[in-house]
């Protein structure tokens, strides 16, 4: 069998490029996501290209979820080589008029979600004994928080600090653990915070996007391919004396 990688979130967007990444570096991917049906979409454009694949539902928030989708993988896939918590959600909202149960959802989904799959792969990799490679979705957002985005903040914050805390935790056991840190990707999530923030701030959605784009330094936004060659990085065999770091990747928005 050969090497599995499991992806979280990987039904669309980040999680999708990131998935097509690693099944080009030789990965047996378990397309993993809360939409049943964008995970088997994607879990069928990989086996259509020639690669080992299936599709996989798992909700993040619930620890039993994530421990039983590393379990099913490795039946079905092969032993875990790769595990990235790329799955998350974001609302847009200001501080005094955010949603309790949003609030409360994105940060079961988010922080929570990543502390259960850092857990369920940890477990799974000194299991095995082999070591293994640990992925984390942070952003921009963890290292300078962002107006109207408290809660999502507060979680990417959090998931940089999971990240160090794992690392140190793993590094015995051969297992490395790091995270990237997206700024502003084209993607259907990055569509609805546009769209949200305009509204808020009484401005046209065009103008929104161009106020962002004038903070990147490289002109342009990501795209989910730019993302996942760092995650490829991450895991591939010349990144094995890098662990707990946080690599920002957002075309020079900022500088740290």
């Amino acid at each position: 069998m050969a090497k599995l990688a499991i992806v979280t979130g990987s039904g669309q967007g980040i999680g999708e490029g990131i998935a097509h990444r690693l099944a080009k570096d030789g990965y047996a991917i378990a397309v993993a996501d809360i939409n049943d049906t964008t995970a088997a979409k994607v879990a069928q454009d990989l086996q259509n290209e020639g690669y080992s694949a299936k599709a996989y539902h798992v909700d993040v928030a619930h620890r039993d979820e994530v421990f039983a989708l590393v379990d099913a993988a490795t039946n079905d896939l092969g032993e875990l080589a790769v595990y990235v918590n790329n799955a998350g959600i974001a609302f847009i909202d200001s501080f005094v008029d955010s949603d309790p149960e949003d609030v409360e959802r994105l940060l079961d989904v988010n922080l929570k979600g990543t502390y259960w799959g850092i857990q369920a792969a940890g477990k799974k990799f000194k299991e095995q004994a082999h070591g293994g490679r640990i992925v984390n979705a942070a952003s921009l957002a963890g290292y300078e928080a962002s107006a109207l985005q408290s809660a999502y903040s507060a979680s990417k914050f959090g998931i940089r600090g999971l990240t160090q805390s794992a690392a140190k935790e793993f590094a015995k056991d051969k297992i490395t653990v790091n995270a990237y840190n997206p700024g502003i990707v084209r993607t259907k999530m990055r569509d609805a915070i546009d769209k949200k923030t305009a509204a808020i701030k009484h401005e046209t959605i065009q103008k929104q996007q161009e106020d962002c784009l004038s903070e990147i330094a490289i002109g342009r936004e990501a795209t989910p391919a730019d993302v996942a060659e760092v995650v490829a990085w991450f895991v591939s065999p010349g990144a094995g004396y890098i662990t707990g770091q946080s690599l920002q990747v957002d075309g020079g928005m900022r500088f740290h």
